[in-house]
């Protein structure tokens, strides 16, 4: 069966516009490749910037070496954010029109240069603007929660939604050390390190400009990272108060409404 790329991208951009479950796309097309997924999340990211969303930055997935040996791949995923998904400290976040939303904490760069290739950590951080602790809402848009590497990487690495707290000058934060504490209401409490980020959340901001340079693609300045989650993520649930503190970074949270 021949693949039609755009069908699929129209196929998860409606799932994502409805807040409707879909079957894998792997399923019904297990010929698809990471490249094909990744040009099938270009192409559903075209259709969000035709209704008038623009793009603002990226994200990384799959950022656990732990869980990438699990998977048996050797490099992290990443996704397109827009304005549209942007959510301020103490906003409210809406269930309606999700699937299976979940909240990881992040740690998130603001770059105040243009970033691309491959670049060290030195490079990384001086095109660096503002470090903000963050939150991530995932929402995978297939049945069940199940999908493969490729199906996910195709649905825009489950993206829906993220908040930033205030941010930081880089200087004097030791992005060795941090400590993420995420409290989600009464029902979980999470912790994890900067270095459960790909090993340094630096590498992590690294490895995206390697990965976006393989497609003529590069960072710009203004544009926000997030650079992967520190820990699991939780399911979230109505009247959730989510909360994420960073000590020497900083706090944010939002509140769940049905």
């Amino acid at each position: 069966m021949t693949l039609d790329l755009p069908a699929l991208a129209k196929i998860i951009d409606e799932a994502a516009l409805e807040g409707r479950p879909i079957p894998m796309l792997t399923a019904d097309h297990p010929d698809l490749d990471i490249e094909n997924a990744y040009t099938v999340q270009r192409l559903s990211m075209a259709r969000r910037f035709e209704r008038g969303e623009q793009l603002v930055g990226m994200k990384m997935g799959l950022t656990s070496k732990a869980k990438m040996e699990q998977m048996g791949v050797h490099e992290p995923i990443y996704g397109h954010l827009t304005n549209a998904m942007k959510l301020l400290d103490g906003d409210r976040f809406q269930l309606q029109g999700c699937c299976h939303p979940r909240v990881e904490p992040e740690i998130a760069f603001t770059l105040g240069k243009d970033l691309s290739g491959d670049v060290d950590r030195e490079q990384a951080l001086a095109a660096i603007q503002t470090i903000h602790p963050a939150m991530e809402i995932i929402d995978s848009r297939y049945t069940n929660f199940k999908f493969t590497l490729i199906d996910v990487v195709a649905d825009n690495t489950s993206a829906c939604a993220y908040v930033l707290g205030a941010g930081s000058s880089p200087e004097g934060i030791d992005l060795d050390t941090l400590e993420l504490a995420l409290d989600v209401g009464k029902r979980e409490q999470l912790r994890g390190t900067s270095e459960a980020i790909y090993g340094h959340p630096l590498d992590s901001l690294r490895q995206l400009c390697v990965m976006l340079d393989r497609r003529g693609e590069g960072l710009v300045s203004g544009q926000t990272v997030l650079a992967g989650a520190a820990t699991a993520a939780i399911y979230l649930e109505a009247g959730d108060d989510v909360r994420l503190e960073i000590p020497g970074l900083g706090r944010v949270g939002f509140n769940v409404e049905g």
